[in-house]
């Protein structure tokens, strides 16, 4: 997960967190070769009212969670492609309680009708900017937008929010059952909230992704791709400058779904649970991204994780939910 930390002050740039797809220590944004290094600050507009309503008109009267039954697994991995830092092992047994779980990433016009409802602002709108990945930019704005200074993939973009993903001049119209993205561990709790759920623990997550298998990197198996067929949304080709085709999100129901009924529990966007992690305690998220790539963040996996600060929001990152049951 390649995560930028919202500045406290408005003329604080803000700095990388995570060692996904970002660097490891903090550095700030600095500005593409012909770009301007100024941080961009201050809240922006939310989405037009004609904009949320027509999003919000595609969300379903009913969220679709799937109810699994209290069991013990093995959670964690020593897989040779683990990152020892990430702390996903080791193996051991876990036992969770009975609880349902979203059968997919809440979607961008599930999260309208809750802006609609509740007229929320997300961090990304109060703070001003969201980041971006450079590969969805138009090319005006990959030239005058800050870079990271050690993952220049990632751009910090005034306006770019769930309703603009890819900055001001995007629209979300279209992408209605994309996953929301551009929304903080905060923006996620309160969502939850509202619907009367909350964020899955790390093992209620790990479990539903694993789909009912053991120890397995996929939700599906041994194989990322078996027989040669795609089976999640992680970059194509060569990161971060030759994709094989659009690299960004898919539809929350993309793929075949797990044999728990799950979509899309590798790969696609990270997502927001309500574990942290270890002694920054910041947020964890689960599960990869599109930005995902072999030969440099190997997070797709059903042990995949990484961490965040509350208030941080990405292009890639996103949310599901889970409630307790009986």
């Amino acid at each position: 997960m390649d995560t930028a930390q919202h500045a406290s002050s408005d003329d604080a740039p803000r700095q990388p967190t995570s060692p996904c797809c970002a660097p490891s220590s903090s550095a700030p944004a600095e500005a593409s070769s012909d770009g301007d290094a100024t941080s961009p600050s201050g809240s922006v507009s939310g989405p037009s009212p004609e904009l949320l309503e027509a999003l919000a008109a595609h969300a379903p009267e009913q969220l679709t969670m799937i109810g699994l039954s209290a069991t013990t697994f093995r959670m964690g991995s020593e897989d040779e492609l683990a990152y020892p830092a990430d702390g996903e092992g080791p193996v051991r047994e876990v036992a969770v309680g009975p609880f349902a779980i979203g059968a997919a990433s809440v979607t961008v016009a599930e999260f309208a009708a809750f802006v609609a409802a509740t007229g929320h602002r997300t961090d990304a709108e109060t703070f001003g900017d969201s980041m971006v990945f450079a590969g969805r930019l138009t090319d005006e704005l990959r030239a005058s937008t800050p870079a990271v200074a050690e993952a220049p993939w990632w751009r910090q973009v005034r306006g770019a929010t769930w309703f603009a993903p890819d900055g001001p001049d995007s629209t979300a119209a279209g992408r209605e059952d994309h996953p929301v993205t551009h929304v903080s561990h905060r923006d996620a709790q309160a969502y939850a909230q509202w619907v009367g759920a909350r964020l899955p623990t790390e093992a209620e997550w790990e479990y539903a992704a694993r789909g009912g298998l053991d120890q397995q990197p996929y939700p599906w198996g041994a194989v990322r791709d078996p027989e040669g067929v795609r089976r999640m949304n992680i970059f194509p080709g060569d990161f971060p400058e030759d994709p094989h085709g659009e690299a960004g999100t898919m539809p929350a129901r993309s793929f075949e779904p797990n044999g728990l009924g799950l979509y899309n529990t590798t790969g696609n966007v990270w997502e927001w649970t309500a574990g942290t992690f270890g002694a920054t305690g910041n947020p964890v998220a689960r599960g990869g991204s599109y930005m995902c790539h072999e030969n440099y963040c190997r997070r797709y996996r059903t042990t995949g994780r990484t961490q965040a600060t509350a208030d941080t929001t990405l292009g890639h990152t996103g949310f599901r939910i889970a409630a307790d049951v009986g």
